[in-house]
């Protein structure tokens, strides 16, 4: 199956300041685009060309890992955030948040926590087991969640291209800037 560039559901402005019209095209437009294009050249006429992205990142390694890996992280990435979002959660996911966490914000502290001490780059995740149980990961480069057989439902991505335009080593600022776009539907909805 050929793996296409996933769209955005808003405009290019709509993130702002959280995420810039400038950062969101250079990340979206180039650097994922990048990683769409490398997958889709690199399982050409292998047994993984008609796998789904979750099996390719799980049955692979080197560069079919990472731009396989990218190309998943960032689908969830870009399809989580919403114009005039943020708050917190309802229902079930944040029972869960509450149960594990003790509160949102407490979660929140903890998950910039994960953000801003990840060394060099890479993702932080909040991702649920098969029972539901609720954890906060740290995943180097292009690695995902999946690898230790969770699943994904909000993820950050901290490498500086997600960033640095407008906050250039304030990686701390842009995440606490982040909650403000995070569509909590469409997370609820992986869980």
């Amino acid at each position: 199956m050929k793996h296409e560039l996933v769209q955005l559901p808003y405009e290019l402005n709509a993130l702002e300041p959280a995420i810039s019209a400038e950062t969101l095209s250079f990340h979206h437009g180039k650097h994922l685009a990048g990683y769409v294009n490398t997958l889709n050249q690199l399982i050409e006429g292998t047994p993984l060309a008609d796998a789904s992205l979750e099996e390719i990142v799980c049955n692979s390694e080197g560069p079919l890992f990472n731009n396989a890996g990218q190309t998943l992280n960032h689908n969830l990435y870009f399809t989580q955030f919403a114009p005039n979002a943020g708050g917190a959660p309802t229902g079930k996911l944040l029972a869960a948040i509450e149960k594990k966490w003790g509160s949102f914000e407490a979660f929140q502290a903890e998950f910039l926590t994960a953000c801003t001490t990840l060394f060099g780059s890479g993702w932080a995740w909040l991702a649920a087991d098969a029972n539901g149980d609720l954890v906060i990961t740290k995943e180097p480069n292009g690695s995902n969640p999946v690898v230790h057989g969770l699943k994904p439902l909000l993820g950050i991505d901290v490498w500086e291209h997600a960033y640095y335009l407008s906050y250039q080593n304030r990686r701390a600022d842009h995440v606490k800037d982040v909650w403000a776009i995070i569509d909590w539907n469409v997370v609820a909805s992986r869980y």
